[in-house]
């Protein structure tokens, strides 16, 4: 295999356009997706900026008080003792992604009070091409930015001295398999050179727009590899409530599960209310979550098998604010995980075995609310697991070292 670097937002990375473990393509006979994706409204609210001062107004917009999570979710005790994510290292895995990432973290940085940040930027499937360039969707990439700006700000928030690398593919990841074997690519590159603790996937696509469920397990290997190595993976279960999005642009009439999210190597993060001073125990009604058609239950969910009374995995598994989409919810999990690793001094690997003893400190139970969405009876929060919000939400001074403790 030959290497090659490619140069991305001013930093050179060494980078291969390669096909590892067996995801080079999609699998032979797959219906090439429609070139559709939808995005969060806080993302397609990117759609138009071009420029740094443009990116960081709509980011103001979006994450207007975001700088309140920090106190909500607890994490000053942690930082008090130096505890910042420092050698921890999180990716968020994206299509496309930002050339102009660095520059508009530092500047939204610098106007809200933050820390300076270290984000690298990867191509680890070959070159990314400009939002302007030949056969690209324009507002397709520029919410792809949008979503790539705000998963850098939330994990940074809650882990401000953490390396953060946006993994970018030049492939759009659409309803179905389009865009995903070259990010399950990007995943076996980050895990065989080391790149990333955790990675964090704010996009999903509904387990029925695949062509069948051999075609969606069929991703599994790079996932399977990355957990082996100790890399913790991390999606957002969705912002279609029990439902999905079709490839069309609809939404399905039946309940449907959202995959990486559904996946049993993955911790799924679905989404809360906006949280002030403590965790909000309230469900962000669009939140996705439910029961997957095509994995199994895993031996580590057989502890609340009465409550889900299914024999499939239910998802998700944790719950974060969720008000701007669930693809906030996920990168801010991976935030309060990046402060675990650092504590724990080293990789987390699978955190879903510690989660479901029960036994965890930290954890605030969210009690109310439901996602049933356009028509579509979904599930109800209620006192502990359940499935729609998983084990709740974290009071992450409490929480990190119970982790910590229970994985060692």
């Amino acid at each position: 295999m030959g290497r090659r670097t490619v140069k991305t937002a001013g930093v050179l990375v060494a980078g291969a356009a390669l096909a590892l473990g067996g995801v080079a393509a999609a699998p032979a006979g797959a219906a090439p997706a429609p070139g559709h994706h939808t995005f969060s409204k806080a993302a397609a609210s990117f759609v138009g900026a071009t420029t740094v001062e443009q990116k960081v107004a709509r980011m103001e917009a979006v994450l207007a008080g975001m700088t309140r999570l920090g106190t909500a979710y607890d994490v000053k005790p942690l930082w008090d003792k130096g505890t910042k994510g420092d050698g921890i290292t999180v990716a968020t895995l994206v299509s496309y992604g930002d050339a102009n990432i660095q520059a508009v973290i530092d500047s939204y940085d610098s106007r809200n009070g933050l820390p300076k940040a270290n984000v690298q930027v990867i191509a680890p499937v070959g070159h990314v091409p400009g939002c302007n360039d030949s056969g690209v969707d324009t507002a397709t990439c520029q919410s792809w930015g949008g979503e790539t700006d705000l998963d850098v700000e939330m994990i940074h928030t809650i882990a401000p001295n953490a390396k953060i690398v946006v993994a970018a593919t030049p492939v759009a990841e659409t309803e179905g398999i389009t865009g995903l074997p070259e990010m399950m690519q990007a995943v076996d590159y980050m895990t065989t050179n080391h790149v990333a603790d955790i990675i964090s996937m704010s996009f999903g696509t509904a387990e029925p727009n695949f062509d069948s469920p051999s075609q969606i397990t069929g991703l599994d290997p790079a996932f399977q590899r990355a957990s082996a190595a100790g890399v913790t993976l991390l999606a957002s279960s969705g912002d279609t409530g029990a439902s999905g999005n079709t490839k069309s642009g609809g939404f399905w009439n039946k309940q449907v599960a959202s995959w990486p999210a559904s996946d049993p190597n993955v911790t799924a993060v679905g989404g809360t209310n906006s949280v002030r001073n403590v965790p909000s125990t309230v469900l962000w009604p669009d939140s996705g979550g439910g029961l997957s058609a095509v994995y199994d239950r895993p031996s580590w969910q057989d502890s609340v098998s009465k409550t889900t009374n299914s024999t499939k995995r239910a998802f998700p598994d944790i719950t974060m604010e969720g008000t701007s989409g669930t693809s906030e919810a996920s990168p801010l999990f991976a935030g309060v995980l990046a402060l675990a690793a650092q504590t724990k001094g080293g990789r987390l690997g699978q955190v879903n075995t510690a989660l479901y003893t029960g036994k965890l400190a930290g954890i605030v139970d969210v009690t109310s609310g439901n996602n049933t969405f356009n028509g579509v009876k979904g599930f109800a929060a209620g006192k502990g697991y359940d499935i729609v919000s998983g084990w709740g939400t974290v009071d992450a001074a409490k929480f990190v070292p119970s982790l910590v403790a229970a994985l060692h």
